[in-house]
């Protein structure tokens, strides 16, 4: 609950019960906490949002900055370390830059300070578009909705054009890219919540921002891989997932664990379009850059972030760190199913590999190509 001394309320939040307030802050006192602070909150995002809110802010309330703000200039005049937690109770989807904005609560916080805020996810904003109509104009509708919306902001023709237009009001934001920015700007996720249709989220700071000076939006995608002499490489993809997922790779493992060969269970970072170019490795057909660059071999264990290389076993670390990586891992080969046969697998490939590189390659290349040809198999 949040304790009742004198929080610090931006003027835009005071604004909505006396908008001739010309005061940068109010201050309230103890007794106003009740009937001011909480009126002023719930009128703006209601009484089940603000019990979110209440629920997760628990130190003294003179150390709580509360804003209703779509600008990042309104957090960038707050002082350095001042509050230990900053609310914004308006939505992530109207700033035009939302990593600025994250950024710039991030330099406001210490290390340990908390973040809260909300935001209208791409799901939700597709169910809300599909019951406004009958079909089939619902759809019609919501496939224009997503190519001006989601395609356009993407290209570089359009982008100036379209953020001319709106301000960047309105933004269609999926679950993964906003939990993912929030990983980018040094935040961690404390919870997530569904609360009236839109997801509410509490981060901590827990380090300075990634500042990435080559963000990918595109279907063309460059992940950081190790490979041969623990080398970072960067291997092409198609995209599969939505943008700034490779920051949640942690965050989702820990929540939901490994599935059945290997992959995440539940991996909400995925699109469905993405499934399907997953199922029959259309994906990974942009790999064949590596493989002209000279940084993987055709057969060969899979390139793997830092976070699913951690997953293995040192003694596996060390040998699959002194070959390139594949393009046809031995997974296609033996089709493991846990955790501990896909170790015994690339063990079993790898020793192999070592004694007789060439014919090892060979016998694998052949009992993969029987396996999705004669067999059917597909990738999980």
């Amino acid at each position: 609950m949040i304790t009742k001394s004198a929080p610090f309320i931006d003027k835009q939040v005071e604004n909505l019960l006396n908008p001739k307030n010309s005061k940068d802050f109010i201050t309230v006192t103890d007794q106003d906490w009740n009937e001011n602070i909480k009126t002023l909150i719930i009128k703006e995002v209601g009484k089940e949002n603000f019990d979110f809110i209440d629920e997760h802010v628990t130190h003294p309330s003179k150390d709580v900055f509360v804003t209703a703000t779509r600008t990042y200039f309104n957090i960038d005049k707050i002082n350095i370390n001042t509050y230990k937690t900053i609310i914004n109770l308006k939505r992530v989807n109207d700033f035009r830059r939302i990593n600025k904005y994250f950024e710039s609560v991030n330099s406001k916080l210490d290390i340990g300070g908390i973040f809260i805020n909300h935001v209208e996810t791409y799901a939700v904003r597709k169910n809300r578009i599909l019951k406004k109509l009958p079909e089939p104009l619902n759809y019609l509708y919501y496939m224009g909705d997503v190519f001006l919306t989601r395609v356009i902001p993407k290209l570089k023709l359009t982008k100036k054009i379209y953020f001319h237009i709106t301000g960047g009001k309105g933004r269609v934001l999926t679950k993964a890219e906003t939990l993912g920015r929030l990983y980018s700007c040094g935040f961690e996720i404390l919870e997530e919540r569904n609360v009236n249709n839109v997801l509410h989220f509490v981060a901590r700071k827990i380090k300075d921002p990634v500042f990435d000076k080559d963000p990918t939006y595109g279907p063309l995608i460059k992940l950081r891989r190790l490979g041969e002499n623990g080398k970072i490489i960067k291997v092409y993809k198609f995209r599969t997932m939505y943008p700034f997922s490779e920051y949640l790779q942690q965050y989702v493992f820990e929540k939901n664990k490994l599935k059945e060969g290997g992959k995440i269970k539940n991996d909400f970072r995925i699109s469905h379009e993405g499934k399907i170019m997953r199922k029959y490795w259309i994906d990974e057909l942009p790999m064949i850059i590596n493989l002209i660059k000279n940084e993987m071999k055709l057969i060969g264990v899979r390139p793997l972030s830092n976070h699913y290389f951690s997953l293995y076993p040192k003694e596996l670390q060390e040998k699959r760190i002194k070959v390139k990586p594949g393009l046809l891992p031995p997974f296609y080969a033996d089709m493991p199913k846990t955790m501990d046969e896909i170790v015994a697998s690339e063990m079993k490939y790898l020793e192999a590999y070592e004694k007789a590189p060439l014919q090892t390659d060979i016998r694998y290349f052949i009992k993969i190509l029987q396996n999705i040809i004669l067999r059917g198999k597909r990738s999980c």
